[in-house]
């Protein structure tokens, strides 16, 4: 140290900072990793569906037949509109392709609106669902076949509803692991159970169901008209110019005609067909699944009578075109929740939730070796807090191995040990508790007269007499008695 400047060497070392916020432990280093970005709904979709527009539209992986429904409708409108509606529009009037342009973009909103969309498809249901659902069919098939029938016994496919006085079944769906709604049904080309499903229209792209069936039959009725108006007008065309060069040069002048004429030909009849079924459904509130199995009658007095057809066909219809559109029920575009921890196996009364197996192993060994800090204070503590100490004035003789009267004892301030620990008291003889090893026959016991005082000790003739003690248990068998401890411990410990 320089004189005069006895803190000039404490200047010069300084204490840096420990910045916790930069270094990272290798229990934090995941935390700090960028998070991947959540996936939405449809990326997972257990169905045959394809997906476009981050999950906006909704179509079938089979999409072929759509795509050759796309170009019929265009090519055969544009053909029409670009050779046979300039002729029409100056020979008879200019509202025909203006009529032509409302039913051409009402054929193609429906048409898009249809294919794009969720028909209504059903949620499958959850491990926790399922399970829960396979415990119910396990218990009422107990209940029907006793509990104690053996073999194996498939569960039961069908559950029975009222509706409108009938009796209609819900079927088990195996795929979905749910019993589907009335009117439900599971398409297999989609692999999706679809409410109130209709049937799967490749031409569209989709299945047709509840959420989608309105614009179906909006779809197939508009474009009856739009091909009966395209189909009248062509012919209308080709006659008026036969008129003036005859019918060969008609066709020679405006083979476009020709075109559309024979694709319209071919196509009125099975559009016009099926829209003149679907209206014949819509009035009995029926679906096409439905009329092919024949499930209903539309006569009320039988005994399948139709139990959702309200008995009007006009109450038929408004339900069928003008209710309520219910929301999708699959939430394709909502994200997927992250799993909720679950709680891990308890570790000596403490419950862990969502830790890793290093963070549960780390706190287990930092518990034993509290546990085994506290085990050894509390064994000393009653062996230290109760030992009898021996005055001047009570000497131990030669054969006295046990105490008559209690003495005053040490308070070391040790925690307090649990009460199931053994309180050794005066009154306990120590022989019995813990056996003098006799092998250590070289050991003298000292008198309070020869034994040293300790630093802070009053002399041996102090009135205060309990400060001058000596424990009655040797150095040696302490030690013996601690060894064994801390093996015991240590056997503890290891299991």
């Amino acid at each position: 140290m320089t004189p005069g400047g006895g803190s000039g060497p404490m200047k010069d070392c300084e204490y840096s900072q420990i910045s916790t916020h930069s270094s990272s432990s290798p229990m934090e280093s995941p935390h700090k990793k960028k998070k991947a970005a959540p996936k939405r709904k449809w990326e997972v979709f257990p169905g045959r569906n394809k997906f476009f527009c981050n999950g906006r539209i909704m179509m079938a992986r089979q999409t072929g037949v759509f795509y050759l429904t796309l170009v019929l409708i265009l090519v055969t409108s544009g053909l029409f509109f670009a050779f046979d509606c300039p002729y029409l529009s100056e020979k008879i009037t200019p509202a025909i392709p203006a009529i032509g342009g409302i039913l051409f973009f009402f054929v193609m909103g429906t048409l898009l609106r249809t294919s794009f969309s969720d028909p209504g498809v059903l949620p499958r249901a959850t491990p926790d669902e399922a399970a829960d659902l396979e415990r119910q069919i396990g218990n009422t098939e107990d209940i029907a076949n006793g509990s104690s029938s053996g073999g194996y016994r498939p569960p039961p496919r069908t559950k029975e509803v009222i509706i409108s006085g009938q009796t209609v079944k819900l079927k088990y769906c195996f795929t979905c692991k749910i019993f589907r709604p009335p009117r439900a049904s599971h398409c297999s080309l989609c692999d999706n159970c679809v409410e109130r499903f209709d049937h799967h229209c490749p031409w569209v792209g989709n299945c047709v169901g509840k959420r989608n069936y309105r614009f179906f039959y909006m779809f197939i009725l508009s474009l009856s008209f739009l091909t009966v108006f395209i189909f009248a007008f062509v012919i209308t065309h080709v006659i008026l110019r036969s008129q003036q060069a005859g019918f060969l040069n008609a066709l020679k002048d405006s083979p476009a005609s020709v075109l559309e004429a024979v694709v319209c030909f071919f196509s009125v009849w099975s559009i016009v067909g099926l829209s003149g079924f679907h209206t014949y459904l819509i009035s009995s509130n029926q679906t096409t699944n439905e009329d092919i199995k024949g499930s209903w009658s539309n006569k009320r007095g039988k005994e399948n009578y139709n139990p959702y057809s309200y008995g009007n066909i006009f109450t038929n219809c408004c339900a069928a075109l003008c209710g309520p559109i219910s929301p999708s029920l699959i939430d394709r575009r909502g994200f997927i929740q992250p799993d909720t921890p679950q709680p891990a196996a308890p570790s000596n009364g403490i419950t862990m939730y969502g830790a890793t197996q290093s963070q549960s192993n780390m706190c287990d060994q930092d518990q034993c070796i509290q546990s085994t800090k506290f085990v050894l204070q509390a064994a000393a503590t009653p062996l230290l807090q109760s030992e009898p100490s021996i005055t001047s004035e009570e000497l131990p003789l030669p054969g006295k191995t046990t105490i008559g009267a209690p003495c005053a004892t040490l308070t070391l301030g040790q925690p307090t040990p649990p009460s199931s620990m053994p309180n050794l008291t005066s009154e306990t003889g120590l022989t019995d508790m813990i056996p003098l090893k006799e092998e250590h026959e070289g050991h003298q016991f000292l008198t309070p007269e020869e034994a040293p005082s300790p630093p802070g000790m009053l002399p041996a003739g102090s009135p205060i007499t309990h400060s001058h003690t000596m424990h009655v248990l040797s150095l040696a068998s302490q030690d013996s008695l601690h060894e064994d401890s801390v093996r015991g411990l240590v056997k503890l410990s290891s299991v």
